[in-house]
């Protein structure tokens, strides 16, 4: 059991405490908020103090030289970062601060290394990269990395090869090397098996050697470059819009940024070479046509309204845009924003929540991707002694169907597992997992000692609207 203190009870500071204090933590939420404290109370197993957390008598009341980990969670960048300090000096073990104004960006190293900051979280700048890798990855094939790049999961829409539909995956022999993990049909999620008969709108969602996931999409090129949007439009130019249209920029792609704030968009315009920003409501339809809406490659709506991000992403696909991407905040209007045909939904607090209990995990947890709005999840593990499926077969361990072991990477090498693999400490494991048998999976895979996905995916569940950030 860990003690963790965590300052700022908003949406971000809600999910983690969430997710810790049903493994048995001993949480502490500090906040100056009634109305976030009130909700912490009323819904999590945790104990709550109103006070600022930047206050030397708040933190020696808590005892941080007794404190595991604090995290640093409030709306100030500033405050964040004076808490983890203090904390350090006090003698808490770990300290982890969000971060958010870009102005902090070139900073990170000197605060960790000043500081003793153990690790910084910038939401933004995780949807961006979460948004960028989607992009330049294409419309048709989404790919997730995993064992630094060597193991890939890829979402492949049988669209693309219109010959696989109506066929048994038996009858195949396209997959060579690969595993069909998953079908999505209608929104609803298929185990395949052999006799499972592909349809013309399926999406297959396949784990292999990345080598082996090129070779099967035709691709003989980078793909970064093979698919990189030629023209985006970005609605809303936050800092998730700034960190997104630089990257994209770089990499070569024609970016226009639409901001409402006139002060804004002076930033913006100082900031982003060759990036065209315009001031304007992005939800103007008429300014949209004026600036050729229909001729991008990709959009992606950041305003700060869910509801306005859902309807400008429907307008984008409705004027035939390939790609359209849309940032919500809450997490029930991710599977709403998939079923009405929007190429991808973000979330900045799940996005940052798994960046952090990876984190507090200490590194047994490699990586994380959530599917089918947190319907079924991809995780790599670092596996340790502890683990029940050390030096057993996968055919022994009767895992249930929902639950596959994609791939083993031992070092250098990588294995797509038969029946007769067996999994040895220090391997990396990647595994498919339906979010109803994720309990089954931290039995059989962790230390038992925690719930950290489980949670996870109970707060994507979650729809409720806890305290703004």
């Amino acid at each position: 059991m860990m003690r963790i203190f965590i300052a700022g009870a908003g949406k971000l500071g809600y999910k983690v405490a969430e997710a810790l204090s049903r493994n048995g933590h001993d949480i502490t939420v500090v906040d100056t908020d009634d109305q976030a404290l009130q909700r912490v109370n009323n819904n999590l197993d945790v104990l709550t103090a109103k006070g600022n957390a930047a206050q030397l008598q708040i933190l020696e009341q808590f005892n941080m030289e007794r404190t595991s980990i604090v995290l640093a969670v409030t709306d100030s960048d500033e405050t964040n970062i004076l808490i983890c300090q203090m904390a350090k000096e006090l003698g808490c073990a770990r300290a982890a601060a969000r971060v958010r104004d870009p102005a902090y960006a070139k900073q990170i190293d000197f605060f960790s290394r000043r500081f003793g900051i153990d690790f910084i979280i910038n939401p933004d700048q995780e949807v961006a990269k979460e948004i960028g890798r989607y992009l330049v990855q294409g419309g048709a094939i989404h790919v997730e990395q995993f064992a630094q790049g060597r193991v890939g999961l890829v979402e492949y829409s049988v669209s693309l090869r219109p010959e696989l539909a109506g066929r048994m995956l038996c009858e195949l022999d396209v997959f060579h090397g690969l595993l069909v993990v998953a079908v999505s049909r209608d929104g609803e999620i298929i185990i395949p098996h052999g006799s499972t008969q592909l349809a013309g709108k399926d999406v297959l969602y396949l784990i292999g050697k990345t080598p082996d996931l090129k070779a099967f999409a035709g691709d003989g090129e980078p793909w970064p470059q093979r698919l990189l949007p030629r023209n985006v439009m970005i609605l809303g130019g936050g800092n998730a819009g700034f960190y997104l249209a630089r990257h994209l920029q770089e990499l070569g792609a024609a970016v226009k940024i639409i901001e409402q704030d006139e002060a804004r968009c002076a930033y913006l315009a100082e900031n982003l070479r060759n990036v065209l920003v315009i001031h304007g409501d992005g939800s103007d339809h008429d300014l949209l046509e004026e600036e050729n809406l229909s001729q991008m490659d990709a959009l992606v709506t950041l305003t700060g309204l869910d509801e306005e991000n859902l309807l400008l992403a429907l307008l984008g696909k409705q004027r035939g845009i390939g790609r359209v991407v849309a940032k919500v905040s809450r997490s029930n209007f991710i599977s709403l924003i998939e079923q009405l045909g929007i190429d991808r939904a973000v979330n900045p607090v799940l996005i940052s929540a798994a960046a952090i209990i990876r984190f507090i995990q200490g590194g047994q947890i490699a990586s994380l991707s959530l599917l089918f709005g947190g319907q079924a999840e991809v995780v790599e593990i670092i596996v340790t002694e502890a683990s029940q499926v050390v030096g057993v077969t996968l055919a022994d361990l009767n895992l249930p169907q929902g639950m596959i072991v994609g791939a083993i990477v031992r070092g250098s090498q990588v294995t797509i597992p038969r029946g007769d693999s067996v999994i040895r400490p220090g391997d990396r494991v990647v595994v498919f997992c339906l979010a109803a048998l994720v309990n089954q999976l931290e039995r059989l895979f962790y230390r038992p000692r925690g719930g950290f996905l489980r949670e996870l995916w109970h707060g994507r569940k979650d729809s409720g609207n806890p305290s703004a950030d």
